[in-house]
């Protein structure tokens, strides 16, 4: 297949690729992955990369960044997570870096500004694709717990203002207990 170096070169290419041409932020640049890695280089497994991206929305930081850090782990240990956290900063820290210089010209612009109100339909149908590929991944074994558990966070977020941090205390607590009551029984439960 591929030596170390081909494989962090080809990880790198692939990174800086998606993240100089993702715009609308890191739940974007999470389907572009999944897509690139899953799908066409088939270096990471369809329920795997569901694992990798709940672990990079749970982590503190930008999801692109979590999600390249865990994808680059996961696909060359600590120098594929540095090689792909790098990939990644790099075209957001030097496009940044030239509209800095340039902000005022960029700022009153009639067609940049039309341009980026165009760009915020893409980066919604976007967002709505993945939140349709989640929801595809989650209903795909018809398991109840995890509807109850989605249903009931949505609840106490939205309706009893319950602190978020309880609610991911608690989702975290029954995910855990779940996984351990599936392991000892070898089978599925709720």
């Amino acid at each position: 297949m591929y030596d170390k170096k081909d494989r962090y070169t080809q990880l790198f290419i692939e990174t800086i690729r998606l993240s100089a041409c993702t715009f609308g932020g890191g739940f974007v640049i999470v389907p572009l992955m999944r897509k690139r890695f899953v799908e066409e280089l088939k270096w990471i497994e369809e329920q795997e990369m569901s694992d990798l991206t709940a672990i990079a929305q749970s982590s503190p930081g930008a999801i692109a960044v979590n999600a390249s850090i865990l994808v680059g782990y996961h696909v060359a240990g600590i120098p594929g997570a540095l090689t792909a956290v790098l990939g990644t900063v790099l075209p957001p820290f030097f496009i940044i870096s030239v509209i800095s210089l340039f902000y005022s010209a960029f700022r009153d612009n009639t067609i940049v500004n039309l341009a980026m109100t165009g760009m915020l339909a893409g980066v919604a149908a976007v967002i709505c694709d993945v939140a349709v590929s989640m929801l595809k991944e989650i209903f795909k074994e018809v398991r109840l717990l995890p509807v109850i558990v989605l249903s009931a966070s949505f609840i106490a977020v939205r309706f009893l203002r319950v602190n978020i941090i309880i609610i991911i205390l608690i989702c975290g607590m029954t995910g855990a207990i779940d996984a351990f009551r599936r392991k000892q029984t070898g089978r599925k439960t709720l």
